[in-house]
């Protein structure tokens, strides 16, 4: 007898329950949509913010099919493309009512069709990569020398703050090339200043020189040091990217570094390339500057800065809440002095807080900042395209001195994470430059989609046709097991969110003839264990646990190759491989395990079995046919 438990069999069916659930979203296609979010720090995106567009919507009669808040946007399902351009005026006008200095990036978009309950239960649909929905592709080049070049300026800056400091006269430092240059007319000063230079930039490597009477100092970065640099700014550079792609409302942008010094963008859906320029290419700035605490204080000042008319030396700007803060215009330290910026709690309140290091140039200027204006509010700006807006406005309790800065105050942990983020990224690392580019219409990906969908819709026929023409009933099953994995492969890539690309289409293909290899050994073992004489039910049991042992050592096998080229591949070869992976896991799920247990219903219960419907069955010196 031939029979799976009971908790086996439960497991197979809510395997394929959850399979069927999950794949589903896939087929409802895409409605139009507008999506909100936010491009200032100041101002985020949360329920108010939806309640406000859904008002917005109502007073012009524009009737959504759907509002959704998500981590990043507000997204309004529309029914048809003419309500969706209608919708976007209308949220464009009441988000933005001064067009130049827009609050929220308001842009079209497409979300899934598919029901609320689906969406509840994080039912949704795979995401579809740039050949297939269309969108602009961008290939960016990191300038290295120009990281290592920025790197050295600022380093220049420090060793002559570091001089002044221990009292060390020299001759003058410049830049040649990669390298930096200090001259000295002593060699006792050289190396009293070489021992300085030891213990405040472990970073360099210091070599003696002469340029004529002059004796010099010359200082390199380190390779070690060269390659920590190259690495962030590549880092540096992507999330700095991240925040702005934000702005076009892009919902799976897909930003990753490819080699050393490139980043590949990809932007779904974005037929806009100028735009998409413009973003990419933007430059921001950190600054530090005083608050006019005194004039900020008087309202008639700030009723007549609101209207335009800050007092002389000042700039009217609005911080978190909505208040308004006159800032002095003098700056005091740029975000050339930040090094590193990241969220943690104070010690003393417990509250959420962001930690800032300084550079030792920036360290020694924040110090005596702070100790002249202890009790006044210090503003923490970030300006681009000429544009400014207050990240944070906190009260200098005390003198603040070794270069590590905490700012405090009503944040909440997601906030200073943001603020964190925001002062790390404020800029590019590096500079850039666009070596690549190309434009994909969506009429182009919907020809690709139509075209994969066919190749594969075809090749599963044609695979079914055969192995129900060739092994019967058995080959019913295993058509039945190549459904199921179809299902499951899907749902899988749908649960975890995966980009389907045309390549990733190829591998949906591939895991089809895999998978139905399997079927093929398992009944080719079951006719040779008939052929040997044994009854049909010892066949069964013989021919899948025989077979299994050589199943998995294929599959292992191509499995290895998949991780290889999951780990050592990128851009599309990641996105073969990743669906080859998991392809080649469902398959060896519902090539043994589901067909088993659609057999076992079948066959299992019948006590007496004369013959299986597996084709034909050839025995030495007769032919026997299965029923």
């Amino acid at each position: 007898m031939n029979r799976y438990p009971l908790w086996k069999n439960i497991t197979v069916l809510i395997a394929v329950v959850l399979g069927l659930l999950y794949t589903l979203p896939n087929f409802f296609g895409e409605a139009p949509a507008v999506q909100v979010a936010s491009v200032k720090s100041t101002h985020k995106v949360d329920a108010k913010l939806m309640a406000q567009v859904g008002e917005a919507l109502k007073a012009a009669s524009v009737v959504p099919q759907g509002i959704v808040l998500d981590l990043n946007s507000v997204r309004v399902r529309l029914v048809d493309t003419d309500t969706q351009i209608k919708a976007k005026d209308v949220i464009e006008k009441a988000l933005n009512p001064v067009a130049d200095d827009a609050t929220y990036s308001v842009a079209l978009n497409l979300v899934s069709n598919s029901p609320n309950w689906l969406s509840g239960i994080h039912a949704l649909p795979m995401y579809l990569g740039l050949d297939l929905r269309g969108g602009v592709h961008f290939l960016l080049q990191v300038d290295m020398k120009g990281a290592l070049t920025k790197r050295l300026d600022s380093i220049s800056a420090d060793l002559r703050s570091l001089m002044r400091d221990k009292n060390i006269r020299h001759g003058g430092i410049s830049r040649e090339g990669q390298s930096l240059a200090i001259r000295f007319r002593e060699a006792e000063t050289r190396e009293k200043a070489r021992g300085a230079m030891t213990d405040n930039q472990p970073d360099l490597l210091l070599v003696d020189a002469q340029d004529g009477a002059d004796l010099k100092l010359v200082a390199t970065l380190k390779p070690e040091a060269q390659k920590r640099i190259q690495e962030f700014a590549v880092k540096q550079n992507i999330t700095t990217l991240h925040n702005r792609i934000n702005e076009l409302g892009v919902a799976e942008p897909v930003i990753q570094q490819q080699g050393a010094d490139r980043i590949v963008v990809q932007l779904p859906g974005v037929q806009d390339t100028a735009k998409a320029k413009d973003i990419l290419g933007r430059t921001a700035t950190l600054e530090v500057r005083m608050v006019d605490d005194e004039a900020s204080a008087n309202a008639g000042v700030m009723e007549q800065a609101a209207r335009g008319q800050p007092p002389a030396g000042t700039e009217y700007y609005v911080e978190r809440g909505g208040r308004g803060l006159l800032v002095k215009k003098q700056v005091v330290l740029t975000g050339e002095r930040l090094t590193d910026a990241q969220p943690g709690f104070d010690n003393q309140t417990h509250e959420a807080a962001v930690h800032l290091s300084l550079d030792s140039a920036g360290a020694r200027i924040f110090k005596d900042v702070t100790r002249e204006s202890v009790g006044k509010r210090m503003a923490i700006l970030l300006i681009e395209k000429g544009k400014g807006e207050v990240v944070t406005a906190p009260v200098i309790r005390s003198e603040i001195g070794g270069g590590r800065v905490q700012i405090s105050g009503r944040m909440s942990t997601m906030e200073a994470n943001d603020v964190a983020l925001l002062l790390r990224a404020g800029s590019l690392a590096a500079p850039m430059e666009i070596i690549e580019e190309r434009t994909i219409g969506p009429s182009l990906g919907a020809d690709n989609i139509a075209k994969g969908f066919n190749s594969t819709l075809w090749g599963f026929a044609a695979i079914a046709a055969f192995m129900m023409a060739y092994y019967l009933l058995f080959g019913l099953v295993s058509v039945v097991a190549l459904s199921a994995n179809m299902l499951l492969l899907v749902a899988l890539l749908s649960l975890l969110q995966a980009t389907l690309t045309l390549p990733g289409i190829a591998a949906i293909a591939l895991a089809l003839g895999m998978a139905i290899d399997s079927n093929v050994l398992i009944n080719e073992r079951v006719r040779e264990e008939l052929r040997n004489g044994s009854t049909p039910q010892a066949a069964i049991t013989a021919g899948y646990e025989r077979a299994w042992a050589t199943i998995l050592d294929s599959n292992v096998t191509t499995l290895i190759v998949g991780v290889a080229l999951l780990i050592f591949g990128s851009g599309p070869v990641r996105g073969f491989a990743v669906v080859h992976c998991l392809g080649i896991l469902t398959s060896l799920f519902s090539s043994v395990v589901l067909s088993r247990a659609v057999v076992n219903l079948i066959y299992g219960r019948r006590r007496k079995l004369d013959s299986l419907s597996i084709g034909q069955v050839w025995k030495p010196g007769l032919s026997t046919k299965g029923a």
